[in-house]
C-alpha cells in the first residue's frame, strides 16, 4: 500500500498520507497533537461553563482542606506548600494533557513518600528539624527529580512503564501506606504529639513502634483532641457511605460538600468556643516563609545536592506510582468524547507523561508537592459538571484566591480535623485489598498472595524504603524471569487431521509424535534476553519431550526421534544479533551431528528476517532455501523423500528410550 506510490523513500508514513489525500497544514496538526489546549479551546462553549465552574468550587470545597493536610501531616512541610499542589498543576495539565476530566493534584502515598524523605534529611542532620524553609525546599526537591524523570521518560516514549510495577506490589504497597498513614494520623489525634517527641523521636520509627508508644500512652490523651478527631471521622464516613448508597438514584448527593462542612463547623466552633485554649491544636497562620506568597526556588542547584542525593529513589519511585494511578484515572475516564464533550483529543501515555512531568517540573520550583491524576478526583470533577480542562483551570485561579485573600480563615482549623481526613483517605487505600486477596485466593495465585505479604510486612515492621526496594526488585525480577525465559514447545499431530498442537497443553488428547521427527514452535520474538536457555530447553525437548522435567531425570525419549528437527517460526516476528547468533549455533551443532534441520511458516525472502537468516548462514548450512517450507506437513514430506548427508550421532547423552 505505501511503497510504490512514494515519491520518496525518506517521506514518513504520515507525510505520505497527509500528501496523499490533500492534507496541507500539518503544523497545526502537530501541534494540536502535542498541545491539546489549542484543540479543545476552538470546541469551548457557553454550555460548558456552568459544569466546568460548578465541579471546580466541588473539587475545591473538598480537596484544598485535604491538600493542607497533605502537606502539614504527611509531607511535614508547611501547610500552605500543599495548596501550591492546585495553584500550577492542574494549570499545566490543562495546556498539555490528553485527559480532558482527568483532574491532578496531591495525593497520600506521594505525600507521605516525601515526608519520608523529609524525615530522613533530618535523621542524618542534613536539615534542622523545625526548619520550615528548607523542609519546603527539600520537598521541592523531591517534586522536581519525579518531574524531571517522568518528563524524560515521556520525550524517550516510555509510557509502558506503567505495567513494569505488578498488582500484588501495588496492593501491597498502597495497603502498607494506608497502614502506616492511619498509624501515624493516630498520635495527632489523640493529643500525643508532643509526646511522641519527648520519647525520642517516636514520629522517626517503624508503624511497630508507633502502635507500642499508643499502647503505652493511651491514657496520656487528650480527651477533646480525641473527640474532634472521632466525631469528624465519624461524619466524613457517613455521608461517605451515604453518597455511595444514594448516588445511583440521586446522583446530586454528589454536590454536598461533607468535609468543606466539616473544616468550617469545626474551625466556627474552635474560634468560638476556644477549643484551642482548652488543648486543642490548631492550624495556626498558614502563610509563606518569605512573605511573597508564590516563592521560586529552582530545585536543582548544586547547593541542594545532598537532598538530591538522598531523594534519587524515593523520587522514582512517586513519579512511577504517580504515573500509573494517573494511567487508570486516564483509562478509566476516557478522551472525553461524548455527548458535550471534548472532541478528537487521542489519548497518549508518553504525551501524559510529557504533561505530568512539565506540571511537577514547575510544581517543584515553587516547592509543591507531586501532583498527578486521581481517579476519585477525576470521577468527582465528572460527576459534578466537568467536561473539559477548564474545570483545572478554574480549580487554579481559585487556589490562588484562598492563597491571596482567604488564609486567614483556615488559623482557627483543627489540625486533628485534618488527622481525621487524612485518616479517611487512608481507610479507602486498605479496603480495596481484601478483594484483590480474595480473588487471588480463589485463583491459587499463592506467589502474588507471598509477594503483597512480603512487601506489607517489611513496611510495616521496618520503613517505607525497605518496603519500596524489596517490591520494585520482586517485580523488576519477575519482568525480567518473564522476559528471559523462552517459550518453546513440542509439536504433536492430532489424530487423523493434519493440524499440530502443543503437546504439552494437551497431555489428554493422544496427540501423534512423528517417527524420526521433533517438530519444536518457537512463538516469540528471538532477542539476546530470551536465547540465553535456548539451548538447554531444546536438549529438554530432545531428552524427555518436555522442557517441565528436571535436567536429573535420564532420558526417556528415544535418540531416533531426534533425527530430524522442525522449528515453526511463525511466532518469530522479531530477530536481533544475539538471537541470530545463538540461532546459527544450534543449527549448525544439529548439521554436525547430522540431524536434518527444517524451517516452517518462516519469513518471506527479502524480509529482514530472512536476510539476517541468509547473512548469517542458517539457509546454507540448513541446507538451502529447499529447507523453509510453508508449514510442517511439507516439512514431513521432505524428510521422509530425503536422505541424509550425514550419519546421525547421539551426542545428547545415554542411549536408554522408550
Amino acid at each position: 500500500m505505501f511503497g510504490p506510490g512514494r515519491a520518496s523513500k525518506k517521506m514518513s508514513t504520515t507525510s505520505y498520507l497527509a500528501e496523499r489525500h490533500g492534507i496541507k497544514n500539518t503544523r497545526t496538526m502537530y501541534l494540536t497533537y502535542y498541545v491539546p489546549l489549542f484543540a479543545w479551546i476552538p470546541q469551548y462553549r457557553w454550555v460548558h461553563l456552568q459544569g466546568d465552574l460548578v465541579a471546580a468550587l466541588t473539587m475545591a470545597s473538598f480537596y484544598l482542606p485535604m491538600a493542607l493536610s497533605y502537606a502539614s501531616n504527611l509531607a511535614h512541610v508547611p501547610p500552605i506548600n500543599g495548596l501550591y499542589s492546585f495553584v500550577f498543576n492542574p494549570l499545566i495539565y490543562a495546556i498539555l494533557g490528553s485527559c480532558p476530566q482527568m483532574v491532578v493534584g496531591p495525593e497520600a502515598a506521594g505525600s507521605l513518600l516525601v515526608g519520608s524523605v523529609v524525615r530522613s534529611s533530618v535523621d542524618n542532620g542534613k536539615s534542622p528539624e523545625y526548619d520550615d524553609a528548607m523542609h519546603a525546599r527539600i520537598a521541592g526537591v523531591v517534586t522536581g527529580m519525579a518531574g524531571a524523570a517522568i518528563f524524560i521518560a515521556g520525550l524517550t516514549r516510555l509510557g509502558f512503564l506503567d505495567s513494569v510495577l505488578s498488582r500484588p506490589f501495588l496492593r501491597g504497597f498502597i495497603s502498607a501506606i494506608g497502614f502506616v498513614i492511619v498509624v501515624d494520623q493516630l498520635i495527632p489525634e489523640l493529643g500525643l504529639a508532643e509526646l511522641a517527641e519527648a520519647h525520642g523521636g517516636v514520629s522517626h520509627g517503624s508503624s511497630v513502634d508507633k502502635l507500642r508508644f499508643l499502647f503505652g500512652n493511651i491514657q496520656h490523651s487528650s480527651k477533646i483532641t480525641a473527640t474532634v478527631a472521632g466525631v469528624s471521622f465519624l461524619i466524613i464516613m457517613v455521608f461517605r457511605e451515604m453518597k455511595k448508597r444514594l448516588q445511583p438514584r440521586y446522583p446530586g448527593v454528589a454536590y454536598i460538600p461533607d468535609r468543606f462542612l466539616v473544616v468550617v463547623l469545626s474551625a466556627v466552633l474552635t474560634w468560638q468556643l476556644r477549643w484551642d485554649l482548652s488543648g486543642l491544636e490548631i492550624l495556626g497562620e498558614v502563610k509563606s516563609r518569605t512573605g511573597n506568597p508564590f516563592p521560586f526556588h529552582w530545585p536543582f542547584r548544586v547547593a541542594y545536592m545532598k537532598h538530591i542525593q538522598e531523594a534519587m529513589g524515593t523520587s522514582f519511585l512517586i513519579a512511577l506510582l504517580g504515573f500509573f494511578e494517573s494511567s487508570v484515572a486516564a483509562k478509566s475516564l476516557g478522551g472525553g468524547d461524548g455527548k458535550d464533550g471534548i472532541q478528537g483529543i487521542a489519548l497518549s501515555p508518553n504525551r501524559e507523561l510529557v504533561a505530568l512531568g512539565v506540571a511537577n517540573l514547575v510544581g517543584g520550583c515553587f516547592c509543591a508537592l507531586p501532583a498527578f491524576g486521581g481517579y476519585g478526583r477525576s470521577k468527582v470533577n465528572a460527576s459534578t459538571g466537568g467536561k473539559t480542562p477548564m474545570s483545572s483551570i478554574f480549580l487554579s485561579f481559585i487556589t490562588i484566591i484562598c492563597v491571596l485573600f482567604l488564609l486567614p480563615a483556615f488559623h482557627y482549623l483543627p489540625k486533628a480535623v485534618l488527622s481525621s481526613m487524612i485518616t479517611v483517605v487512608a481507610w479507602s487505600l486498605i479496603e480495596e485489598a481484601p478483594h484483590d486477596i480474595l480473588f487471588f485466593i480463589k485463583i491459587r495465585g499463592y506467589t502474588e498472595l507471598g509477594l503483597m505479604t512480603i512487601i506489607f510486612a517489611a513496611t510495616i515492621f521496618y520503613s517505607l524504603t525497605l518496603g519500596i526496594a524489596i517490591g520494585v526488585g520482586l517485580s523488576l525480577l519477575s519482568v525480567i524471569k518473564h522476559s528471559t525465559r523462552p517459550r518453546i514447545q513440542i509439536l504433536g499431530r492430532i489424530p487423523g487431521t493434519n493440524r499440530f498442537e502443543n503437546a504439552e497443553d494437551n497431555p489428554e488428547e493422544n496427540l501423534e509424535f512423528i517417527e524420526g521427527c521433533l517438530i519444536v514452535k518457537i512463538p516469540e520474538p528471538l532477542t539476546f534476553a530470551n536465547t540465553g536457555d535456548l539451548k538447554n530447553r531444546l536438549r529438554r525437548l530432545e531428552l524427555y519431550g518436555t522442557t517441565s522435567a528436571h535436567p536429573a531425570l535420564p532420558r526417556v525419549r528415544s535418540p531416533e526421534h531426534n533425527k530430524n528437527i522442525i522449528f515453526d517460526i511463525h511466532g518469530v516476528t522479531g530477530l536481533d544479533g544475539s538471537g541470530t547468533q545463538v540461532l546459527q549455533e544450534i543449527v549448525r551443532k544439529y548439521r554436525d551431528r547430522g540431524v536434518r534441520v527444517f524451517f516452517t511458516r518462516g519469513p518471506a525472502e527479502g524480509t529482514p528476517i530472512y536476510e539476517l537468516f541468509r547473512r548469517s548462514g542458517i539457509v546454507e548450512i540448513c541446507g538451502g532455501k529447499d529447507h523453509f517450507v510453508a508449514d510442517v506437513g511439507e516439512a514431513l514430506r521432505l524428510t521422509e523423500a530425503e536422505v541424509g548427508d550425514y550419519e546421525y550421532v547421539n551426542f545428547a547423552g545415554d542411549e536408554g528410550g522408550r
